[in-house]
């Protein structure tokens, strides 16, 4: 992991320089603006980065969703044989080009960016001492120094609620719940634009999905240091607002729904046909 460790400092770090050049080195309203608009300006490096990969996930959710009367054609020709089952539905997502895994691609690739962060700033702590310690992944001794006392709104950026003071504590909550909210907020607008599940293991995972992932949050934010809740924050506001163009631009696909078949009534027994021009010949021949 200590490529992905340099690699996130090495983009914090410019971010930081570049906005310490622009604002200096100051408080204003007790925050370090060159620090928290670096995290802010990480996350924007990162979504930007990604936004290839996340137009191929949406190109794959849609042509799996295009396919899915196939294979639930496939489920019930090969049902209780799911070795079949499995070549089948291989053959057909390499002959649409359609692969399932990319919907996860996303995700998978910011998991290690999260982890790298939370690494990065639980290191950025003044306990940290030697020489060595203090350089890891590109750092200089200046620029650990001047982290380490960053703060957002007189609270340290590298404190989290279990382990700071009253003040630290009501940043980290407000941070926290905004965080909780937002990430239901962005479940719920994939959700509602791609079509809620009625029952089975869809329903399920769009409920954990939906409820369990933001109350997890909510519970393990407080492990979390104010700098990577700000990151996890920032995320959700800019996913909210790419979702929101992204679903516009690739609208969900729904098959069209043919009109149920009248049912025909079978002729009463005993019953004669009527003949042409007779009363009721009409309502005979629909019989």
């Amino acid at each position: 992991m200590e490529p992905v460790y340099t690699a996130i400092s090495a983009i914090l770090l410019f971010w930081h320089a570049a906005w310490d050049r622009l604002l200096g080195d100051t408080l204003a309203l007790g925050t370090s603006w060159s620090w928290v608009l670096g995290i802010v300006f990480l996350v924007l490096t990162v979504r930007l980065a990604l936004f290839p990969v996340i137009i191929r996930q949406v190109r794959s959710q849609r042509a799996t969703q295009r396919l899915q009367p196939q294979v639930k054609a496939l489920q019930e020709k090969h049902k209780g044989d799911r070795e079949t089952l499995r070549k089948e539905l291989a053959d057909l997502f390499a002959r649409e080009k359609v692969s399932p895994l990319a919907q996860f691609l996303p995700m998978l690739v910011q998991i290690p960016v999260v982890i790298g962060l939370l690494h990065v700033l639980r290191h950025l702590r003044p306990g940290v001492t030697g020489e060595a310690s203090r350089t890891l992944y590109g750092w200089t001794l200046t620029q650990f120094d001047s982290a380490i006392h960053a703060k957002l709104l007189t609270a340290p950026i590298t404190a989290g609620f279990s382990t700071g003071d009253l003040t630290v504590k009501l940043v980290a909550a407000v941070l926290i719940l905004v965080m909780t909210v937002t990430t239901y907020l962005t479940t719920r607008q994939m959700i509602n634009k791609s079509g809620r599940a009625e029952e089975g293991p869809a329903l399920i995972m769009q409920r954990v999905m939906l409820y369990g992932f933001p109350l997890s949050l909510l519970i393990s934010g407080a492990l979390f240091p104010i700098g990577v809740v700000l990151y996890w924050v920032t995320q959700n506001i800019f996913a909210l607002g790419q979702q929101a163009w992204i679903l516009r631009r690739y609208p969900v696909t729904r098959p069209e729904s043919k009109p149920p078949v009248k049912a025909v009534a079978p002729p009463r027994v005993g019953a004669k046909p009527a003949r042409p021009g007779q009363r009721g010949y009409g309502r005979s021949a629909a019989r």
